[in-house]
């Protein structure tokens, strides 16, 4: 077993072969030392999201095949956390109502002013906290503009900035003309600012440009007119509701009545071009003059000044005498006792401490609390640097109750699967779509990813009530016969397979049940459990998918030398009972050829399997993982060299018709057609082409939309019930209204191109 070692940054993968599944990960930090030159002490593991710990098996995290673990190096020295420098002071609230001036800038200390959050291009009523001049060489920040914030922020937040007002206080005697002798330009100051409705982002960052006087005028109709720039109430999202203030430019004033009137403007975002063109605004009777500097200064000893915005509630319109369960407690509804409310970090609902069940005495001194709903069972968590949870299944398992100390963690069939056939369902019958007879894989599990024969040990794959699908003739019984186009098979059972063997001496008869019974329901013939029986047409039988593996040289000469190989389809001709070479009750059954293709072992098959370029197929990272045992170079897996195919898929009268016919996807049949050469991968390809974008399956009942897009029939109407009403590959609107035609010509060519693929759907 192998598997990939990457860094944390993706810049670096090395293979880490020589491995079990019962590898502890102590004994893989070792391997991993010798490849990276990392201590163990200074790496970190993780997998899936889990921190992979000392003492557990790679079997405990699941690790499969060739997955990728990830590696991070810890520094040498982890630097000691330094607490800020900058004390966190406040002025005093007793001089709120005194505007103080710094000495340099434009607005003094505790002016009301208005702020533009940059974001999102409105103004919010702030107040003035400090005033300073930037650091020398340093450039005040400014956010693009990157969409709308949940909060009110901008620039960076400098909750713990120092606010010196004692050295700004001697300032309050200064005249103007000391100030102009400083000679600082205003892009240097910075302006520390917090904004009335928003406390919780604290002080924050300001320039020059994004700060001006508190708007305090409302504007008349008859004060009105075109090209004026003033400010106004508009909701971005929902033009009809009160939203934030904006700049803007009046384009249209009408009136028709002395009640009726409209006025349309352009709202101004701040930035060069950034408008919003022909905006209706609702509310005409709060329409404020913008002021400009210079304009008399504000402080809260004035007044508030405050504007209407948008309600932070849309349910209850901040309504605080009617309850509401969006914006207050969510079990009673109740705004009050807002001190006693408590805030869930996932959900964002609030609670009142004593609506919750069972009820808490206090608030929780914890930074992060969650709801009963959204909390997960601590016990259940792993956190990093623990053990994980002790597993009852795997406590199950045989290989946790033995006492053998074995170390089975190393075949490949303990490996699990990378992938899983899915084009067909698990019961199929007959050939599985784009794997030719002649098709050869190293390992018994790759013969299982492809669909061929699912189960990884098994001899027989079928259902007792259903019959059988695939076998592996792999030469387990010595008295068996293999003559090619038919074979004599045992069937399974007898051995003693308790605990974790997979292997054994015989020891009681055989029954045809399970397994054996499956194989013999192929038989076209009535069951017999007691002396079995031959069937009436052997060709009416249900077909079996053959896999010939290379332990069965020792019996065969028709078994492939290296790994698995699929060879055709089989008919069950009879089965019977009878006494074998181990002196116990064996079932017998004869199966014969019954495939178009040529057998891979007569001239024919091997002349089709060189024009198919076919070969023997190994897992991800194989080759790199024995290069790399065997200490040959180069370390890196060896480019294969890519037989040419010279077999082309060849394509019936009707399926070429129906593909002209199927013109709203001309595109994708064209790129399809391409790949003509490539054979039986021609299959493969369609398999991509015709993927459906949500399932990631091959489409079935296929949708072709006006954007040129397949998706399955459910697919689209689970979309549709979750009332996402757009195409799922490229987000084209459909209307709530669309009519789901199915493309019945696509999904004949689908049916005949992957016989069986839609009967599993």
């Amino acid at each position: 077993m192998w598997i990939q070692v990457r860094t944390i940054d993706g810049k670096e993968t090395r293979t880490v072969e020589d491995l079990s599944r019962l590898t502890k990960i102590e004994s893989l930090r070792l391997k991993i030392q010798e490849i990276f030159h990392v201590t163990p002490q200074q790496q970190r593991l993780f997998y899936r999201g889990k921190q992979m710990e000392d003492g557990q098996t790679l079997f405990d995290y699941n690790v499969g095949l060739n997955d990728i673990v990830q590696l991070l190096i810890r520094s040498q020295t982890d630097p000691p956390d330094s607490p800020s420098s900058t004390p966190d002071t406040q002025p005093p609230t007793s001089s709120r109502t005194t505007l103080i001036n710094p000495g340099i800038g434009m607005y003094k200390i505790n002016e009301l002013v208005d702020c533009r959050d940059v974001s999102i291009g409105a103004w919010f009523e702030a107040c003035i906290e400090n005033v300073t001049l930037a650091p020398k060489g340093q450039i005040v920040p400014t956010k693009p503009r990157v969409g709308r914030p949940p909060k009110r922020t901008n620039g960076n937040n400098r909750n713990n900035s120092g606010l010196n007002l004692e050295s700004n206080g001697a300032s309050t005697s200064q005249t103007d003309s000391t100030a102009a002798e400083i000679k600082n330009k205003d892009e240097d100051i910075i302006y520390h600012i917090k904004y009335d409705d928003y406390p919780e982002n604290g002080v924050v960052e300001m320039k020059l440009v994004d700060v001006r006087p508190r708007a305090r005028t409302v504007l008349r109709w008859d004060q009105l007119q075109v090209g004026m720039r003033v400010m106004v109430n508009y909701n971005m999202e929902t033009p009809d509701e009160r939203g934030f203030w904006y700049d803007a430019e009046i384009v249209t004033l009408n009136q028709t009545s002395r009640t009726n009137k409209e006025l349309r403007v352009n709202i101004l975002l701040g930035g060069p071009g950034d408008v919003i063109g022909d905006c209706k605004v609702q509310f005409l009777d709060e329409i404020y003059q913008m002021e400009t500097a210079g304009a008399h200064p504000l402080s809260s000893a004035d007044g508030q000044f405050k504007r209407k915005s948008g309600p932070e509630c849309k349910h209850c319109k901040a309504d605080p005498d009617s309850e509401c369960r969006f914006c207050s407690c969510c079990v009673c509804g109740g705004k009050q006792d807002a001190h006693m409310q408590l805030l869930c970090d996932e959900c964002n609902m609030a609670f009142h401490i004593y609506c919750l069940n069972p009820p808490l005495a206090t608030i929780p001194d914890d930074e992060d609390w969650y709801c009963p709903t959204c909390k997960n069972d601590t016990s259940e968590v792993v956190k990093a640097g623990e053990k994980l949870k002790a597993s009852k299944k795997k406590a199950k398992m045989p290989s946790a109750t033995t006492e053998s100390q074995r170390d089975w963690g190393k075949g490949m069939a303990c490996v699990g699967r990378t992938k899983e056939c899915t084009i067909v369902p698990s019961n199929h019958y007959g050939p599985v779509p784009g794997v030719p007879v002649g098709t050869t894989w190293k390992f018994r599990v790759q013969v299982s990813e492809a669909g061929v024969h699912r189960p990884h040990v098994g001899g027989i794959h079928g259902r007792s009530n259903d019959g059988s699908y695939s076998l592996v003739l792999a030469g387990g019984f010595e008295d068996e016969v293999d003559r090619g186009d038919e074979f004599t098979y045992t069937g399974s059972g007898g051995r003693d397979l308790s605990g974790n063997k997979r292997i054994g001496e015989h020891c009681f008869d055989q029954t045809l049940t399970h397994m054996n019974r499956a194989l013999a329901l192929n038989c076209d013939a009535p069951l017999n459990d007691k002396d079995g029986a031959e069937s009436r047409n052997w060709r009416a039988g249900k077909p079996v998918r053959v896999v010939r593996s290379s332990k069965g040289r020792r019996i065969s000469k028709y078994a492939p030398e290296e790994g698995n190989r699929y060879d055709g389809i089989y008919k069950v001709v009879k089965y019977w009972p009878e006494i074998g070479k181990c002196g116990y009750l064996v079932w017998r059954y004869l199966l014969r050829r019954d495939d178009l293709e040529p057998a891979p072992w007569t001239p024919e098959g091997l002349e089709r399997i060189k024009k198919l370029g076919l070969s023997v197929q190994y897992p991800p990272g194989y080759l790199a993982a024995m290069s790399n045992k065997s200490k040959k170079e180069p370390s890196t897996e060896p480019p294969s060299k890519r037989v040419k195919i010279e077999e082309t898929f060849q394509l019936s009268e009707q399926q070429q018709q129906l593909i002209q016919d199927d013109t709203a996807n001309k595109k994708l049949w064209d790129e399809a057609m391409e790949n003509l050469k490539e054979g039986p991968n021609f299959l493969q390809k369609m398999e991509q082409i015709f993927m459906c974008v949500c399932c990631q399956e091959l489409v079935f009942q296929p949708i072709t939309t006006v954007c040129s897009h397949n998706v399955c029939k459910t697919c689209l109407q689970r979309s549709f019930r979750a009332q996402v009403y757009t195409c799922p590959a490229c987000r084209h609107d459909l209307g709530k209204d669309y009519v789901m035609n199915q493309n019945k010509t696509l999904q004949i060519l689908l049916d005949q191109f992957f016989p069986g693929y839609s009967k599993g759907r």
